[in-house]
C-alpha cells in the first residue's frame, strides 16, 4: 500500500506530495462543515483524482499527525497493490431507520472475501448504535468495522458525509475491503472517572433519557453543571458523559455522550439507545487518564495488526469532540500519547466526531462509542 498526504486552505488551496504512477483507489477527507458544504472541495479533489472512490465528513476538527488543524482540509489517497476497493452508500431519513439502513449496506458489500468496513455516518440524523445493529444482523459480529459519526463542534446543528459526491446530510458511507492481504486492526479507550451514585434509568424512549431515579435528567445535570452551564447543552454536557451498566450485559460498559436537550419534556437524547432499567453513573475529566486511555487505544491498535505488512501503514484516529472540549490546549496530548505507542512509522490522519465506532477490548462486536479514541490501523501484507 502506498499512501499520498495532501491539505487545502485558503491561503494556497490543495498542496500534495508526488502523484502516484497509477490511480489510488481511494481518497479519505476530512474538513469543518464551512469548508466542504458548498462541494468545492469535492469538486477540486474529484480533479485531482477522477478514478478514486472519494469519501469524507465534517469534523470537530481534523487531525494530521501530532497536529490538530481547524483551518485546513486533511486528506490522504491510498494506492493498494493487492486489496479491493468497494465504496457503498444510504440516505437515511430519519433515525428510526437507522437499523434498516445498515441491513442495506450490509447486504451491497457481503462477500466471502470481505475483510474489513469503514463507516462515515451523519452524526445528527442517524442512531448510531442501531445502524451498527443492522450491519452485525448481515455481516455478523466478527467481521471488523470500525469509523464514526460526523462532527460539527460543538453546534450540533448539521454534519455531512461525501460518497463520489458532494457532501450533503442524512448519508452513510461504508467502505468495503476484500482479500487476503489486507490487514485491519483497531483499538479504542477512553479514561473518563466516574463520580456520585449510580442511579436507575428508570423510563427511556429509544435514545431519550425521560427519567433517572424518577426526575427528568435536565434537572441532575442542572445540579452539576449549574444553571448557566446547563442552559449551554448540549455542548457543556460532553463535559459530563453517562457510563451506562446493564446486567442483561455484565461484562458490557458503554458510555454516552447528550445529544440533544428538550427543556419543555425536561429529557436529555443521547447519541444511541439507553436502555430502560439500567444504571448510569456520570463521568468527569482526568486529563492524564483521557491521555493514558489515547496511548492504549494506539497500543491497542498496534499489537492487533499482524506482522509482514508490506508498504505503507495508516492509522485512522477517530476521537470524541466531548474529550477536545474538556481537554482544551492539552488535547495535544491524547495525540502525543497514541502517536507514542504507533511510532514513526504510520501515517496518521483522523477526525473528532459525534460517535466512534470500534469493537471494544475482548469483544468482536462492533460498538457506538462516546468520549472515546479510537484508532484503526490499515496495510498490506506481501502477496
Amino acid at each position: 500500500m502506498q499512501i499520498q498526504y495532501l491539505h487545502w486552505n485558503a491561503a494556497h488551496g490543495w498542496r500534495r506530495a508526488d502523484a502516484f504512477r497509477e490511480p489510488p483507489q481511494l481518497v479519505l477527507y476530512f474538513g469543518s462543515r464551512e469548508q466542504l458544504l458548498d462541494g468545492q472541495r469535492y469538486r477540486e479533489l474529484r480533479g485531482l483524482y477522477p478514478d478514486s472512490h472519494i469519501v469524507g465528513c465534517s469534523t470537530g476538527g481534523q487531525i494530521h499527525g501530532d497536529d490538530i488543524r481547524d483551518d485546513e482540509v486533511v486528506a490522504v489517497a491510498l494506492r493498494f497493490a493487492h486489496t479491493q476497493v468497494r465504496l457503498v452508500q444510504e440516505v437515511v431519513e430519519t433515525r428510526d431507520a437507522s437499523r434498516a439502513c445498515g441491513a442495506r449496506l450490509a447486504r451491497q458489500v457481503l462477500a466471502v472475501d470481505l475483510a474489513g468496513l469503514f463507516v462515515l455516518s451523519d452524526g445528527l440524523a442517524v442512531n448510531g448504535g442501531e445502524l451498527l445493529a443492522g450491519l452485525t444482523e448481515v455481516l455478523g459480529p466478527d467481521l471488523p468495522v470500525t469509523g464514526g459519526l460526523a462532527g460539527d463542534g460543538t453546534r450540533f446543528e448539521q454534519t455531512i458525509v461525501g460518497a463520489d459526491a458532494e457532501p450533503s446530510p442524512n448519508r452513510v458511507a461504508a467502505i468495503a475491503f476484500y482479500g487476503a492481504s489486507f490487514r485491519f486492526a483497531h483499538g479504542c479507550a477512553g479514561g473518563w472517572d466516574v463520580f456520585g451514585p449510580r442511579r436507575k434509568v428508570t423510563k427511556a424512549l429509544g435514545s431519550v433519557v425521560v427519567e433517572l431515579d424518577g426526575e427528568p435528567p435536565l434537572e441532575l445535570y442542572t445540579r452539576y453543571l449549574g444553571e448557566e452551564e446547563a442552559e449551554a447543552m448540549p455542548g457543556s454536557g460532553l463535559a459530563f458523559p453517562l457510563r451506562i451498566h446493564d446486567e442483561a450485559e455484565p461484562n458490557r460498559q458503554i458510555v454516552r455522550s447528550v445529544f440533544a436537550v428538550d427543556r419543555n419534556a425536561r429529557t436529555l437524547t443521547f447519541a444511541a439507545d439507553i436502555p430502560e432499567g439500567c444504571t448510569a453513573q456520570l463521568m468527569r475529566a482526568n486529563f492524564d487518564s483521557l491521555a493514558a486511555g489515547a496511548g492504549e487505544a494506539g497500543r491497542q491498535a498496534r499489537s492487533a495488526l499482524s506482522d509482514g505488512v508490506d508498504g505503507d501503514k495508516l492509522a485512522i484516529l477517530v476521537s470524541c469532540t466531548g474529550r477536545r472540549r474538556v481537554m482544551g490546549q492539552r488535547t495535544q496530548d491524547e495525540l502525543d500519547a497514541v502517536a507514542a505507542e504507533l511510532g514513526e512509522d504510520f501515517v496518521r490522519i483522523g477526525f473528532y466526531s459525534y460517535g466512534e465506532f470500534a469493537p471494544p477490548t475482548g469483544s468482536g462486536r462492533c460498538e457506538l462509542h462516546n468520549q472515546t479514541m479510537t484508532v484503526t490501523v490499515i496495510g498490506e501484507a506481501a502477496a
